[in-house]
């Protein structure tokens, strides 16, 4: 994998010919599986085909189960060049840990932030997920205290989903585990955005909140627009008119890139859909869909969101400022609906 994913990176490396790299992840699996050394190569190689002298964040993804020996940790923060952990904790909860099935446990996940911090990384970002059937309000409190108290910069928050075919989905159907409900979900999202802000943090996107100027760079280059290259089985990638994504079963991908074959497919994006993405990225995050990216759509596009936020905004879901729109606290709880009555 790690051979395929360099050669990738060489073939690749054209699309980026003149631009600085601002940020890189290791993500959309579980990249702390690899060792320190082998992150290290990543990060070497890529430094030979792309230009990184400006990149300021370098995140890795993991599980708190990848984080309880402090000589990994040590070895991530003094021999490679990952400044950032987002760290898959999920909760505190372990009647929430068994009801999703994850790996770690209660103990795992409050040691491996603890671990963290020891080792000295101070830009770390959490994962908790609200809604689950198994977690109280207070639980869910104590869920954000607890993570206030490691004076965590970054915290992602999402609501559970039962995503199809899964072992979640199964146990579900039938009936070994219960349902989430929706107004569960509603009242714990209310308590998130109270109790984050009275912790200091901003909230930036629907499901983000940070300390400034924590900011995720790498996410909130998504919501803004910009291009992007993803390496790897799976991975997206984004020019501003074309979507391409690699085959997604491990094996074909890494024998399709060293073998020379075709590992990808692409779209090229229609000015409708270059609508829709657009209003589904800008009105997710604070700074709203401003007037500058409005001033891109074509008059018609422009008439057609003005029509369809009007209702929006009279019921006040929808915020028209000096800088453009952006979705209420009330309207963020409605946000797929109303982004599906903007759509063109």
């Amino acid at each position: 994998m790690l051979r395929a994913i360099g050669e990738e990176a060489r073939q690749r490396a054209p699309e980026l010919a003149g631009e600085r790299v601002e940020t890189i992840y290791f993500g959309g699996g579980t990249p702390s599986l690899l060792s320190a050394q082998e992150i290290r190569q990543l990060c070497e190689l890529l430094q030979a085909h792309y230009d990184l002298s400006d990149t300021m964040e370098i995140t890795l993804e993991a599980n708190p189960d990848d984080l309880q020996s402090l000589d990994y940790l040590r070895a991530l923060r003094q021999e490679t060049p990952v400044n950032r952990l987002s760290i898959g904790l999920q909760s505190f909860v372990e009647a929430d840990l068994h009801y999703m099935n994850r790996a770690h446990n209660a103990k795992e996940a409050a040691l491996c932030l603890e671990n963290a911090e020891t080792m000295g990384f101070d830009n770390l970002s959490v994962d908790l997920i609200y809604g689950t059937p198994t977690l109280s309000d207070e639980a869910w409190r104590e869920n954000l205290r607890r993570v206030f108290a490691h004076k965590i910069q970054h915290l992602s928050c999402y609501a559970l989903t039962v995503e199809p075919k899964t072992a979640l989905a199964h146990r579900v159907k039938t009936k070994k585990a219960a349902s989430p409900e929706e107004e569960q979900a509603a009242r714990q999202f209310e308590i998130l955005l109270a109790d984050t802000a009275a912790a200091g943090f901003e909230h930036y996107e629907i499901s983000n909140f940070c300390r400034p100027p924590h900011y995720a760079r790498h996410n909130t280059a998504y919501w803004q627009g910009k291009k992007y290259v993803g390496l790897g089985a799976a991975a997206h990638s984004y020019d501003g008119q074309r979507r391409r994504w690699n085959i997604a079963n491990n094996a074909l991908y890494i024998r399709s890139v060293l073998d020379g074959a075709p590992f990808w497919e692409e779209e090229i994006l229609t000015p409708r859909d270059i609508f829709n993405e657009t209003l589904m990225t800008a009105l997710r995050t604070r700074w709203g869909l401003t007037s500058e990216r409005l001033g891109r759509f074509s008059e018609s596009e422009r008439r057609h969101f003005e029509q369809g936020a009007a209702a929006f905004l009279q019921r006040g879901l929808l915020l028209h400022e000096g800088t453009g729109y952006r979705l209420s606290d009330a309207g963020k709880l409605l946000a797929d609906s109303i982004l599906a009555e903007l759509f063109m």
